[in-house]
């Protein structure tokens, strides 16, 4: 890292899971919650409510993360039951919803100190694709004092990775995009775009959608597993 003086962080799947793709957090609470479906058909449930989610105002910007996570579980549910006949409870429902959400309590307990201390470094900035409810979700994790603007795709109607939602954020800080440091888990979502504006990156590759090849023209300025890694880096 080289004359740091900004931050752009990703939220979902870094601050909220450490570098866990999100599909592996809800699965492994099917597994606990002992739901009877195939790990290819999740993943295809799992598809389907992000797209729904994404396309209609299901979530309102009132919603806490345990709203949230109720409303995401149940299309998941209410999916599985239909296209494949898949036998699961309301009971199973709820715990599945109930288990991601102390999930992420776990994992703030971690991830939180670290975000805290790099706000009182650097400004930073929240560019996230997120459902319209961001500012909610961040103060009910007692997030909300560390970000000087929340750029969500909802809000603005841009998605990652277009690289212009990463450019809101590169214009609110007000500092050259070389001096700015982009944290994301997604390579191709946030490493890629935030690159291509000239940003210094670090890509926090934990437990992965699927595996991202580097492109050698985009290569992360530092890999990290965990977000604990930071503190010796900046």
């Amino acid at each position: 890292m080289t004359d740091i003086k900004g931050i752009i962080f990703d939220y979902g799947g870094t601050i909220d899971t450490n570098g866990i793709h999100w599909a592996e957090v809800i699965w492994e609470q099917y597994e606990k919650a002992g739901c009877n479906v195939a790990k290819e058909l999740f993943r295809t449930a799992y598809v389907h409510a992000e797209r729904m989610l994404a396309k209609q105002h299901i979530i309102k910007t009132s919603d806490t993360f345990r709203i949230l996570l109720e409303k995401k579980t149940a299309l998941q549910f209410d999916y599985l039951r239909k296209e494949y006949n898949i036998t699961l409870t309301t009971g199973q429902q709820h715990s599945v919803a109930q288990g991601c959400y102390q999930k992420v309590l776990d994992t703030l307990a971690v991830t939180r100190p670290v975000v805290e201390r790099l706000s009182l470094q650097y400004p930073m900035i929240l560019v996230t694709n997120f459902y319209g409810n961001m500012p909610v979700v961040l103060e009910e994790f007692a997030l909300h004092n560390y970000f000087r603007k929340i750029v969500e795709s909802s809000v603005v109607g841009l998605r990652k990775p277009d690289p212009a939602l990463f450019a809101l954020g590169v214009k609110a800080l007000d500092i050259p995009a070389e001096n700015i440091l982009v944290i994301g888990d997604s390579y191709r979502k946030d490493i890629c775009p935030a690159s291509s504006l000239g940003c210094q990156t670090i890509w926090l590759k934990n437990i992965c959608w699927e595996e991202e090849p580097i492109l050698p023209d985009k290569e992360p300025t530092a890999v990290i597993n965990n977000l604990n890694e930071l503190y010796s880096l900046l």
